[in-house]
């Protein structure tokens, strides 16, 4: 008898959920021992310094399949207790996998010991041992089109788009713990570089297809202007960086291109990156931090590495910072309706 869709699209992921699990001994105890167990509690001890810091903006880094390996409330968290500023992703985190799950969607448990024919003969897309409806992902596609459809025909940074999304959800969905809407409701902006490289692209393509002479589009120099702006007002700012790529290098280099524009302004005061890319074939994401400090982007100060898989990382370091409570008393910084302001006076 063949296979079903049902057969394979039964288990869900589930989210892990820092607030559960205090791991703050955990993380002080590996910090007394060696190798990326200790490089892991400094980076940890990092991010609780930057929360700490009144002065310090925090803008977290996104790279990876993350929410549908089950991380996506590790960074609602983040959003929700003021512990991030701003959001630099990859189009696939924040649409095909977050926006995706806002819709009323989920990933689920797979393998990777599967017929890969069988599962496109069934529309299921394979994300290492997770799967996805193809079926339901291109409706979270025609749901990007739809809503490019009803916005004025102008070019949008990223951030001002996915804000929209945010709204949409706010008011067409009873989504509660989606990163989108999260940072929409407490003004994070959410900037993604390569927006079209995720499902936002095949709906954008749809609906500049269908709107040849009045069209939405996506300039990712704006996000850039954007991102700048923000480091030249705030200063003092800190990397937390979950893989590599496009994200990590974007942010990193808002330093270099404030200097462009004349602005004297520190490299990052800190900045921690969880990879398991290395430094060897000079590839960007493993790329190390130190190696930033030479193209005058990070300072060496407080940085550290983290040679480790995400979904194994980011919610020690993540929880450990929770669990700290220096986030507690950090001011709220609502930087989306900074950029607002300036669009307006601009």
């Amino acid at each position: 008898m063949s296979a079903k869709k049902k057969d394979y699209l039964k288990e869900t992921v589930e989210h892990i959920d820092i607030t559960a699990f205090n791991v703050v001994d955990l993380i002080e105890a590996m910090g007394k021992t060696a190798f990326q167990a200790r490089n892991l509690a400094r980076a940890a001890r990092i991010y609780d310094m930057m929360l700490r810091d009144p002065d310090c903006t925090i803008i977290l880094c996104l790279a990876g399949s993350l929410v549908s390996a089950g991380l996506k409330k590790v960074i609602h968290t983040l959003v929700a207790s003021r512990m991030v500023d701003a959001i630099v992703a990859t189009g696939a985190i924040i649409v095909d996998q977050d926006f995706f799950e806002a819709l009323g969607f989920r990933h689920y448990l797979g393998t990777p010991q599967v017929d890969d024919n069988q599962l496109r003969e069934l529309h299921i897309d394979r994300i290492y041992d997770t799967y996805i409806d193809e079926d339901e992902l291109r409706i979270c596609d025609e749901t990007i089109a739809r809503l490019a459809d009803s916005l004025p025909a102008q070019p949008y940074s990223s951030r001002e788009f996915i804000r929209e999304m945010g709204r949409y959800l706010e008011r067409e969905t009873d989504a509660r713990d989606s990163i989108v809407l999260e940072a929409c409701r407490r003004d994070v902006p959410v900037f993604v570089p390569a927006f079209s490289d995720s499902s936002a692209g095949f709906g954008l393509v749809d609906h500049q297809w269908r709107n040849p002479e009045k069209q939405v589009s996506i300039d990712s120099a704006r996000d850039f202007l954007e991102l700048v702006r923000l480091k030249i007002k705030a200063r003092e700012t800190g990397l937390l960086m979950i893989g590599g790529g496009v994200p990590k290098n974007f942010a990193q280099d808002i330093v270099v291109a404030a200097e462009v524009l004349g602005y004297d302004v520190p490299m990052h005061k800190y900045a921690v990156q969880l990879t398991v890319a290395d430094e060897r074939d000079g590839a960007l994401s493993g790329s190390t931090l130190k190696e930033a400090s030479s193209w005058g982007k990070v300072d060496t100060g407080f940085e550290q590495m983290v040679y480790g898989e995400a979904t194994i990382t980011f919610p020690l370091v993540a929880g450990y910072a929770y669990h700290k409570l220096g986030w507690e008393t950090r001011a709220e910084r609502r930087l989306a309706q900074q950029l607002e302001k300036s669009a307006v006076q601009a």
